[in-house]
């Protein structure tokens, strides 16, 4: 029974940080149709903003360097969103229904950050050291211990999915940017600035995807090539759960974690990936829309 509940919480653990990842994907790809390449570069840039945070911490008192991580979220997010907003006002306002057009130059722009990245901080990975507070973990029984970096990643997901629900669901600008969402034209025609809700939502989403690579460096050692490896699995979570809906986002990124972990256990590594994209192929068979969609007029159309 350790076993199987072991394998359920590496599951949820795997889930989480899928969900994180995919965060700020869901609400962008949803709103602006742009597919994001570099999305995985944000992520990127977030790990990167955690290591120079720590940096900066070690030549304080050793008492203070616990803080650093506390401080290197908000931190992640506001840099990833500037990036994100240059990248937005720069690149990313030019090639609105352009589908492949953005694919091809999001790609570049990949490409230009992780040079980027090798520039300034060496092609070699660096390693980020975890707070105190952090290490060990909860011990539930003999031989089943839950990592507290894990347990804290689970719950820096769930209070990002909630700010999320608040900021889309019970603010202002959360009702612009669902407005945008699912009819653009009648949204222009109330007064409604797109372009400007554009430009602050996808700089959202980039923030979401630095606190995505902040959490990762708990995992282990960071490089410019972070991103990459998680960027086809967000895009699975995003079409799996639904376009643009934070429910499916959570839905889609739990529903790929857990079988990723499950099928793996039961078989191999090898097989037990196969299996996940037949399981995905088949749901998306019997729901071509995702697990969850928007209805409006103007996605029917």
């Amino acid at each position: 029974m350790g076993t199987y509940f072991l394998q359920i919480f590496n599951g949820i653990s795997v889930s989480s940080i899928l969900i994180l990842a995919a965060l700020g994907l869901a609400i962008t790809f949803g709103l602006m149709k742009i597919i994001n390449m570099a999305h995985g570069e944000f992520i990127m840039i977030g790990a990167y903003v955690t290591y120079l945070m720590q940096n900066q911490f070690l030549h304080l008192p050793k008492s203070l360097f616990g803080l650093y991580f506390l401080l290197a979220i908000p931190a992640s997010f506001i840099v990833s969103g500037l990036v994100g907003f240059v990248l937005e006002r720069t690149v990313i306002r030019h090639l609105y229904n352009r589908p492949l057009d953005s694919l091809l130059a999001t790609w570049g722009v990949s490409l230009v950050l992780q040079q980027l990245a090798r520039n300034i901080f060496g092609a070699p990975n660096v390693d980020v050291k975890s707070p105190d507070w952090l290490d060990g973990g909860l011990v539930l029984s003999q031989g089943l211990q839950l990592p507290y970096k894990r347990l804290f990643i689970i719950v820096l997901v769930i209070v990002c999915l909630l700010s999320m629900y608040f900021l889309l669901y019970k603010s202002k600008t959360g009702r612009r940017i669902r407005a945008v969402m699912q009819n653009r034209e009648m949204a222009e025609s109330m007064g409604i600035n797109t372009r400007r809700v554009d430009a602050y939502t996808f700089a959202i989403g980039s923030g979401f995807a630095g606190i995505a690579g902040c959490a990762l460096t708990l995992l282990g050692s960071i490089g410019s090539t972070l991103g990459t490896n998680y960027i086809v699995d967000t895009f699975m979570v995003v079409v799996l759960g639904g376009v643009g809906t934070l429910v499916g986002t959570a839905a889609g990124g739990l529903l790929i974690g857990t079988a990723n972990t499950t099928l793996e256990f039961l078989t191999n590594a090898s097989l037990g990936k196969v299996l996940v994209f037949i399981l995905i192929i088949t749901l998306l068979q019997w729901r071509p829309n995702g697990l969850f969609n928007i209805s409006s007029r103007s996605l029917d159309d």
